[in-house]
């Protein structure tokens, strides 16, 4: 395989914007999807063993660096590991869960992600999502999955000035674009 080959390409090429935040795609990022119920020890280990950090409560990310756990729903995870680590640590999971009924899937290369940052991103996205971004309800570290305009993403702050947003990479585009426009310097609303 050649070197080109190897090497992992993003939906829009590392895409950026400078606005009222800037909006940048992120690197490759390896992301399984792990469906199973999230109480059972075997699969809690499977995923912080990935992961290394802990599982995450209702609703929550927990993420250090290209590593995390997304609460995706009360039967799915989303684990973040580096994207070259993807393939051993699918195998890994599937060896420690090959006897429960639990399911194990690669799905880096079906999404894209991006990264919002600047002080105004609670506005950014509140201009495209139906979900309440207020501080009160939407602290950092909280998920959400919901949508930005027509189509489905799953979005967190890592703090007041750093959020990521996870759409389809077949929709990567629009999504940029939809930020993109949310962002134009001059269309601040001062909300939040």
């Amino acid at each position: 395989m050649s070197e080109a080959l190897a090497t992992p390409v993003t939906a829009l090429g590392g895409a950026q914007f400078d606005g009222l935040v800037s909006v940048r795609e992120m690197p490759a990022q390896g992301m399984i999807s792990l469906r199973g119920d999230l109480a059972m020890p075997p699969l809690k280990n499977a995923a912080t063993g990935v992961a290394g950090v802990d599982m995450p409560a209702q609703r929550a990310a927990e993420c250090e660096g290209a590593r995390g756990l997304l609460w995706m729903a009360p039967d799915e995870l989303l684990v973040l590991c580096p994207y070259d680590e993807t393939a051993e640590a699918v195998a890994s999971m599937d060896k420690l869960l090959y006897s429960y009924h639990a399911l194990v899937t690669d799905v880096s290369d079906a999404r894209a992600m991006f990264e919002l940052r600047g002080g105004g991103l609670r506005d950014v996205l509140a201009k495209l999502t139906p979900a309440d971004m207020s501080v009160a309800v939407l602290p950092p570290g909280e998920l959400r999955r919901s949508r930005l305009a027509q189509v489905p993403a799953a979005f967190w702050l890592r703090s007041e000035t750093a959020a990521q947003v996870i759409c389809f990479r077949s929709v990567a585009r629009y999504v940029f674009d939809l930020l993109k426009t949310a962002a134009q310097p001059g269309s601040a609303v001062g909300f939040h």
